[in-house]
């Protein structure tokens, strides 16, 4: 079984966690939760976006394919903007990148939110929208590695599930703030409304609060590991991504599988669902919405609860037993969804619970690299896999769909089986995968405790 150690080395007494880390996290998941926000908020109002960023004569199919598309382009930079955030992550320090993806973040957002539209400056127009997205896939490529990265090297090493439990619960409120904003807008004003100007109110929105955690985040200290590579000049030698592709292609290789779960599950689960129960299993849009809120909810506590339950038991048998509890509730939630209204909120909440299990992917992720390399190879692992899983989830499934109207659910459970494989395959091997991490391990490793 994956043990919570994996060096042979002797290991200081590890500290509870104090006030401060306290503050960290809660700094730390408060920008990532703003990020999310305002990275997901395009999509709630594509179809006007679409409809003002285009020339007027052009189909509506081909408007929303086009949209969708620059939605999509901000999947695709994920990766060259995250590789390029982390070697300077690697280089120069976790706090000044961590800074920088939020204000780039909070910038290209403002800048969607003033933008002029293509009545005003013609075929411009979408090419700054295109700019815009590409500036914010940038920037999220480094926030949600970079994250995990900073809490795990400021907290004791036996509290870094619970801290990346407790981030992946700040991007959750993220995602179920943009759905609350949208769900407000279009409730509070009418569509000829949205289309006059207020759908820029939650892009000004995001970029000030964006903004707000910038200023906040100044009150962040650098990680006590980084800290204390630089002052012994253990920082790495060469180009961190060669080092990670050539020394640790099996961190490499579990990190984007285990992406690759964490991507189908929130992407079908929270992103799809509320789709699905219109277009299958006819319930109305408020209700879906509803629903998959409520089911978010519990996501959100759930998150958290996973990291704290992996730092006691390990990611062996953690995704073992995550994955078959993964496959029930997923699997019961979409054969009786049609049941009735009740059944749907009382089974989502038991899905979110289930799919709070992605709470502790970071937790392997940021131990399946030495600290000097960490930052690059946890953010080329994960926004790769993103950019592929994350992007092709909803082409595949919809697909899928034109031949078996379960293939949503049948796609989760090839996902609870693959969470099951990794979890066997960790209790065996996880000490080979996992590296210490927290304010302990550098200290341990040079010999300073």
């Amino acid at each position: 079984m994956s043990s919570s150690l994996s060096s042979s080395a002797p290991v200081a007494t590890p500290r509870k966690l104090t006030s401060q880390d306290f503050r960290t996290l809660g700094l730390a998941a408060l920008g990532g939760a703003l990020e999310f926000y305002d990275f997901i908020i395009f999509v709630f109002f594509a179809t006007v976006i679409g409809k003002l960023f285009f020339p007027p004569d052009m189909p509506d199919w081909l408007v929303l394919i086009q949209t969708f598309g620059i939605f999509a382009a901000g999947y695709l930079v994920r990766p060259i903007g995250g590789v390029v955030l982390a070697h300077f992550g690697d280089t120069f320090g976790r706090k000044k990148v961590f800074a920088f993806s939020i204000l780039l973040m909070s910038l290209s957002t403002l800048g969607m939110a003033v933008m002029p539209t293509y009545a005003t400056i013609g075929v411009f127009a979408p090419i700054l929208l295109v700019t815009m997205r590409i500036l914010q896939g940038a920037a999220i490529g480094g926030e949600v590695p970079g994250a995990w990265t900073f809490v795990a090297e400021h907290v004791p090493f036996r509290r870094v599930g619970f801290a990346c439990g407790f981030l992946a619960s700040g991007l959750s409120l993220g995602i179920l703030l943009g759905s609350s904003i949208a769900t407000v807008i279009n409730t509070v004003f009418t569509p000829d409304a949205i289309a006059a100007g207020a759908w820029r109110i939650p892009f000004f929105l995001g970029g000030i609060f964006g903004l707000l955690s910038v200023w906040m985040r100044r009150w962040l200290q650098e990680t006590p590991i980084f800290a204390e590579m630089k002052a012994s000049r253990a920082l790495a030698p060469e180009m961190p991504l060669k080092t990670v592709l050539r020394d640790h292609l099996r961190g490499v290789i579990i990190s984007i599988i285990l992406t690759w779960i964490l991507s189908a599950s929130i992407v079908v689960t929270t992103l799809m669902t509320a789709t699905l129960l219109q277009k299958i299993y006819g319930y109305t849009a408020q209700q879906s919405l509803a629903a998959t809120s409520f089911g978010t909810l519990f996501l959100i506590v759930s998150t958290s609860a996973a990291g704290a339950i992996v730092d006691r038991i390990g990611s062996g048998r953690f995704f073992t037993i995550a994955g078959i509890v993964f496959g029930a509730a997923t699997w019961a939630f979409y054969s009786l969804a049609s049941t009735s209204i009740t059944t749907v909120f009382v089974l989502y909440a038991v899905m979110g619970l289930a799919v709070g299990m992605v709470g502790a992917v970071p937790y392997v992720m940021v131990r399946a690299f030495p600290a000097r390399v960490r930052f690059t190879g946890l953010s080329f692992s994960y926004n790769v896999s993103y950019a592929i899983f994350g992007g092709m989830t909803p082409i595949a499934v919809t697909t899928a769909l034109a031949i078996n109207p379960m293939a949503h659910a049948w796609y989760l459970l090839f996902i609870a089986a693959l969470t099951t494989g990794v979890g066997i395959y960790l209790s065996f091997y996880g000490e080979t995968v996992e590296s210490d991490a927290g304010i302990e391990e550098l200290t341990t490793r040079l010999g300073k405790s």
